[in-house]
């Protein structure tokens, strides 16, 4: 009775074991019936949205002086930009900011003695958001003829974008994964097989660089803002079934 238990106990073990093995050989042809492929999506253009950003300030012992002295430069920067062809609804000035200023005074021996009232500085900055990209930066490049009006203008770099950048970016996709299918179809033709149905489609990170730059990607993905001239790129992953 034991013996004959013995033999249906090994009996169940083959059979499990076939099963396993098995298993494990329909797992493994499954997994060799698919390819992965990555496919790219490139695209040049040029940013039809300029920002361009400025500010200018006034000091003096009376606030009100102060703010006097700041709103009569403003009209002057006002009257300029309108003189350049800048639109009255392409720029805005911002709230005027105001701090003190002070000088920390010290005793002969460098003890701290506190710190002399020297009057208030205002600043207001100003911002230009406009479609007519090529005026805008010939007026910040030209925007120290304000200095022989009498106005410290401070100027910051202008910064680029594309209004059209979701078309863009659809388009792209479509380019990526068009690249990605044709890359699946020469791999399964040289393997002598034939591509089958798509399993899955996964998008990488969208990257806008400078055209020509050497800017490096970020698993975030870049944005330039300080270039005209750019470069957008993507990236699409399929998985195809290799019949």
């Amino acid at each position: 009775m034991k013996k004959n238990f013995n033999s249906i106990i090994f009996s169940i073990a083959i059979v499990l074991a076939a099963y396993v093995f098995a298993n494990a050989i329909v797992n493994r042809n499954n997994l060799e019936s698919t390819i992965s492929v990555t496919g790219s999506g490139v695209a040049n253009f040029t940013s039809d949205l300029i920002v361009w950003e400025g500010n200018f300030s006034k000091e003096s012992a009376s606030l009100k002086n102060a703010y006097s002295e700041l709103e009569k430069d403003k009209k002057i920067i006002n009257d300029y930009l309108l003189s350049k062809g800048i639109k009255a609804d392409e720029f805005v000035f911002n709230a005027v900011q105001s701090r003190t200023k002070n000088k920390a005074l010290y005793s002969n021996e460098g003890k701290y003695m506190g710190d002399k009232f020297l009057g208030y500085v205002l600043t207001q900055s100003m911002q230009i958001d406009s479609k007519n990209v090529e005026r805008v930066e010939k007026v910040s490049r030209e925007i120290t003829e304000l200095l022989n009006k009498g106005i410290q203008f401070y100027s910051q770099p202008p910064r680029y974008y594309y209004t059209k950048l979701a078309d863009l970016k659809i388009e792209m996709i479509s380019k990526a994964t068009a690249d990605a299918k044709l890359r699946a179809e020469n791999i399964a033709s040289n393997s002598g097989g034939g591509l089958g149905k798509l399993i899955s489609a996964q998008m990488g990170v969208f990257q806008i660089t400078g055209l020509n730059s050497r800017e490096d990607y970020s698993w975030g993905g870049t944005f330039n803002t300080s270039s005209k001239e750019k470069t957008a790129s993507i990236t699409m992953k399929l998985t195809y079934k290799v019949d």
